[in-house]
Formats: C-alpha cells, sequence, structure tokens
C-alpha cells in the first residue's frame, strides 16, 4: 500500500491518540463531547474525522471507519501512515450467552471469521495484548474472547458461544489485524472491551497494540442484538 492516504484526505493534522467509531454521526457527537472546538479533519468518502484539543489539553483525534472489517482495516492503515499511534475504536457488537446486560467486557483474543482480517494475514484468532487487557481490566465486568464477522449470523454465534465468546461484532478482529499488519513491524499487541445488552445489548471492546512505527492500535466497541429494533450504528 502506498504511503499516500487514499481513503482519507486531512486537512487537520491527526493526533497519536484517536477514538475510532464506526458511524459518522458517533463520530461527531463525541467531538462536541470530546474537544474544544473540533475541527473536521476529514469528509471524504463519509468519513467524518474530527481533531482538536481535548480536556487534557492534548491533541486527539476522533476519525469514524464506516461499516464492517474492510474500511476499519483500511483507515487504521492511513492512520498510522498520518501518525496515530494509540488508537481506540468505538463501534457495535452483539453480548453473546450469559454476558449480562450493562456488562463491560475485555477482549482477551478476538475470533477471526471474517474475510478482511484473513487477507492481513490473520489466523483463527488475533490475541490481545496483556498489559492493555490488564489495564482494562480494571474497569470491566468480564474478561474474555469475542468474535468477528462479516455479518451477524445467529448461526455463527451459537458456535461462538460454543467457543466461549462474549460478545461478537462486524470490525475487532479487523482492526486488530490491520494494527498488526500496518502498525507492527514485528509483534503485534491487542486487547478488547465491552458492553453488553441483552436483547439491545451495548458496548464492545477491542483493542489492538503494534511496534512498527511504535504504532498502538485500541479498538473500543458498544454492542447491541440484530432485530432489537434498533440502529446498529456501527
Amino acid at each position: 500500500m502506498s504511503h499516500a492516504p487514499v481513503i482519507l484526505k486531512p486537512h487537520e493534522p491527526v493526533a497519536e491518540r484517536v477514538l475510532l467509531p464506526g458511524d459518522p454521526g458517533r463520530a461527531l457527537r463525541l467531538a462536541q463531547q470530546l474537544i474544544d472546538g473540533p475541527r473536521m479533519l476529514n469528509h471524504h468518502r463519509g468519513l467524518w474525522g474530527y481533531s482538536g484539543t481535548a480536556a487534557d489539553g492534548e491533541l486527539l483525534t476522533i476519525q469514524s471507519t464506516g461499516l464492517g472489517g474492510p474500511s476499519a482495516a483500511a483507515v487504521v492503515a492511513e492512520l498510522t501512515t498520518l501518525g496515530a499511534r494509540r488508537l481506540i475504536r468505538v463501534g457495535t457488537a452483539a453480548g453473546l450467552g450469559r454476558t449480562p446486560l450493562g456488562a463491560l467486557v475485555v477482549a482477551e483474543a478476538a475470533i477471526v471469521a471474517d474475510g478482511a482480517s484473513r487477507a492481513l494475514g490473520a489466523g483463527d484468532r488475533v490475541e490481545a495484548d496483556s498489559r492493555l487487557t490488564a489495564a482494562l481490566a480494571a474497569r470491566a465486568t468480564m474478561c474474555g474472547l469475542v468474535a468477528s464477522a462479516d455479518i451477524h449470523d445467529p448461526v455463527l454465534a451459537a458456535g461462538w458461544i460454543d467457543a466461549g465468546a462474549l460478545a461478537c461484532d462486524l470490525a475487532t478482529a479487523a482492526v486488530l489485524a490491520a494494527a498488526a499488519r500496518h502498525g507492527a513491524g514485528g509483534r503485534s499487541r491487542a486487547g478488547g472491551y465491552a458492553g453488553a445488552r441483552r436483547a439491545r445489548r451495548r458496548g464492545g471492546v477491542g483493542v489492538a497494540r503494534g511496534r512498527a512505527r511504535r504504532s498502538r492500535c485500541c479498538c473500543v466497541r458498544l454492542s447491541w442484538w440484530p432485530g432489537a429494533g434498533e440502529n446498529s450504528g456501527h
């Protein structure tokens, strides 16, 4: 891939730390809440992004990734070339099995059931970084496995439950695989975090961390369950 951005056309600097919601509307809402005077970083392809000064006085970027793994992986790859070093994915996931309503789940690994992660060289699972996982676990309800696929499918979900997955989504594995491929020259590091509801589960998170160009990538997700009559807002 060329070092010149193709998906993103940045008008503002990219911070070393980035929040990655899938939904452009969520990116706007987060920017309004977390950045003092947010300035539009990107609007190319409808992927709204914003940069500005956060409450701690440091630069923060919030960049939407679109729906699913391929789009998220492409955005992660370009952000690392633009200077991002710590990325937190904020999106949606479905709580599985006995994951209680409102639980915050730290993902220790993600089951790879999506094409984007496979194309990036991932195996059956993308492992989480133990240090990031430990840091997130201090505020979590549960720690364990999550799953990522190209579609929400109850048949697939049943298998993930049998494998011990606590939540599933469309992008965690791809973001972690992209961090390993583009943000890590050697060993990749990843972790995950989720909050869940049962009929309408909210909150899932995945975190990736890597070393090439000293990048670290984290992903954060909210979760839901399809058919609950609510827009997923990936």
